[in-house]
């Protein structure tokens, strides 16, 4: 928990203590104010700043995972789109074939140039098809490096964020010869 936070909290309930009457009971409220004031002036700037760290770490992380979610989906929509497209033209391509396949039969004395071009334009399309293929394959390989860039950065963030927190709390210690004083 949010030490600040906490000291805040504690703050309040010295300022609102319990009443019954004029008898006010529970706190001695200079002494508690007093020492409060005290464990707010001991808290390391570094303490303070791990904490706007780590808040700003939390936002970064947040905001990359919407931004991931988004990339990805846009990628699995245009791979979609990609494949669809591929296959509307190799249905094209196929059905062309099939027309010129069919006129080229009826022409008995070129029934041999007939399959051969069929067969090639069938070859093209399937080639065409592979190649739609692999470059929907390779935008969604580049959106998922982008994506993976982008949580890396966030990653490196965060662990930045915990070793100032870790260096920050090792090196929060009392002075020597100072007793800890009692609230």
């Amino acid at each position: 928990m949010d030490i600040l936070r906490v000291l805040e909290q504690l703050q309040e309930m010295v300022e609102k203590p319990r009443t019954f009457g004029p008898l006010t009971f529970g706190f001695n409220k200079e002494e508690l104010t007093m020492q409060i004031a005290k464990v707010r002036a001991t808290v390391p700037q570094e303490m303070k700043q791990a904490v706007h760290t780590v808040r700003e770490s939390e936002r970064l992380i947040g905001s990359a995972r919407e931004d991931a979610n988004m990339t990805v989906e846009n990628a699995r929509k245009e791979a979609k789109r990609l494949v669809e497209e591929a296959a509307r033209e190799a249905e094209r391509i196929l059905e062309q074939t099939r027309i010129q396949q069919e006129r080229l039969l009826a022409e008995n004395e070129i029934l041999k140039l007939a399959k051969s071009q069929s067969e090639e334009l069938r070859h093209q399309a399937d080639r065409d098809a592979k190649a739609m293929q692999r470059e929907a394959d390779r935008y969604a390989m580049d959106v998922l490096v982008r994506l993976e860039r982008v949580v890396g950065n966030a990653m490196s963030v965060i662990d930045k964020g915990k070793k100032e927190l870790d260096t920050g709390a090792q090196q929060v210690s009392l002075p020597a010869g100072r007793e800890k004083t009692r609230v």
